[in-house]
C-alpha cells in the first residue's frame, strides 16, 4: 500500500502514474517528472492519495516546478512549435510525401553538447531525407534527427476519438500494442467491414481483443447463428450471441419477432444435443466376459 498520483504532459493527454514522495501535489500543480533527457514539466491531474496496489515499482516525482523550470518548459514549448512549422515549410519545399506527426526538442544538458530535435513523421514509403535533414539544422542551429512512425505509433501520438466515442485506447492507456487478427472478428460474429472494424490508424482495432476470449473459451456452449432453437414461444432461429451478457438474439420462425434471450432459456436443436458428448451411461449388469 502506498500513494499515487497522476498527471499528463499535454491537456486530455496519457495519463503517468507517480509515487509523489515526500511531496503532495494537487490537482493543477505543476511538477517534475523524471524522464531519460531530464526532468521534465507535467500538469498534475489526480492529487496523491493513498490505494491499495503495491506502488514499489513506479517512478517517483522528482519535485514542484519552479519559476526557472516553467520558463524553461515555456521556451521547449516555443522551441517544438518553430521547429513543426520549419520541417512543414521545408517538406514542402522538397516535395516530400511525408506528414509532420509530432516534434520534441531537448535542451542542452551540458556546454557543448547543443540542443536536439526530433521530428516525427509518416509516409507512404522510404523517404530519402538527407538534404531534409541538412537544411533542417541549418534552420533551427541544432542537430535534428527524423524519425518515421508506423500507423499505430502515429494514432498513439496525435490521440483522436474513436468510433465509440472516447479517446483512442492507444493514446490513453494501452502501452503495448498486441497483434489483432481478422479471426478475432469473426469469432465475435462482427461484420467483417473494413469501415466498421478498423481504427483512427486504418489497421484493424484493438478493442477487438478485449472480449475475445469470453467468445474463445465460452462460444462453444452458444448456439452458432443460424441454427433452429427451442424458446419458450417455440421455435426460432439463431441471429447473433454476446457471450458477455450471456444472452443470444433470436427470431421467432412463427411472426418473425426479434427477442433477446439468455442462454439458459434456449435449448439447443436435438442435431446438437445428440453431437455433444454426454458421459456413459451406468450399466445395469454386469458385462460377460
Amino acid at each position: 500500500m502506498g500513494m499515487l498520483c497522476a498527471v499528463s504532459f499535454n491537456r486530455y493527454g496519457r495519463l503517468y502514474y507517480l509515487d509523489p514522495g515526500e511531496f503532495r501535489p494537487q490537482v493543477g500543480d505543476r511538477v517534475l517528472v523524471p524522464t531519460d533527457d531530464g526532468p521534465e514539466v507535467a500538469e498534475c491531474v489526480w492529487a496523491a492519495q493513498w490505494v491499495t496496489e503495491e506502488t514499489a515499482g513506479f517512478p517517483k516525482l522528482a519535485g514542484l516546478a519552479d519559476d526557472d523550470d516553467l520558463r524553461r518548459d515555456e521556451l521547449l514549448r516555443r522551441r517544438k512549435a518553430e521547429a513543426k512549422v520549419a520541417a512543414k515549410r521545408l517538406i514542402r519545399e522538397h516535395g516530400l510525401p511525408m506528414k509532420v506527426v509530432a516534434v520534441d526538442h531537448v535542451l542542452a544538458a551540458a556546454e557543448g553538447t547543443g540542443d536536439r530535435t526530433t521530428v516525427y513523421f509518416t509516409a507512404p514509403h522510404r523517404v530519402d531525407f538527407r538534404s531534409l535533414v541538412r537544411d533542417l539544422g541549418a534552420t533551427l542551429h541544432c542537430r535534428v534527427e527524423l524519425r518515421q512512425l508506423s500507423a499505430r505509433d502515429s494514432a498513439r501520438v496525435q490521440g483522436g476519438i474513436g468510433s465509440c466515442g472516447r479517446d483512442l485506447c492507444c493514446a490513453t492507456f494501452l502501452n503495448d500494442f498486441e497483434p489483432v487478427t481478422i479471426r478475432m472478428a469473426k469469432d465475435q460474429d462482427l461484420p467483417l467491414n473494413p469501415l466498421r472494424i478498423s481504427g483512427a490508424c486504418g489497421r484493424l482495432m484493438c478493442c477487438l481483443k478485449y472480449e475475445h476470449p469470453l467468445y474463445a473459451e465460452g462460444g462453444t456452449s452458444y448456439p452458432s447463428p443460424g441454427q433452429r432453437v427451442e424458446t419458450a414461444d417455440g421455435q426460432a432461429k439463431v441471429v447473433s450471441r454476446h457471450p458477455p451478457s450471456e444472452t443470444v438474439v433470436v427470431r421467432q420462425l412463427t411472426g418473425g419477432e426479434t427477442k433477446r434471450c439468455s442462454l439458459s432459456e434456449v435449448c439447443g436443436s436435438r442435431q446438437a444435443y445428440e453431437e455433444r458428448p454426454h458421459p456413459a451411461e451406468p450399466s445395469l449388469s454386469p458385462r460377460a466376459e
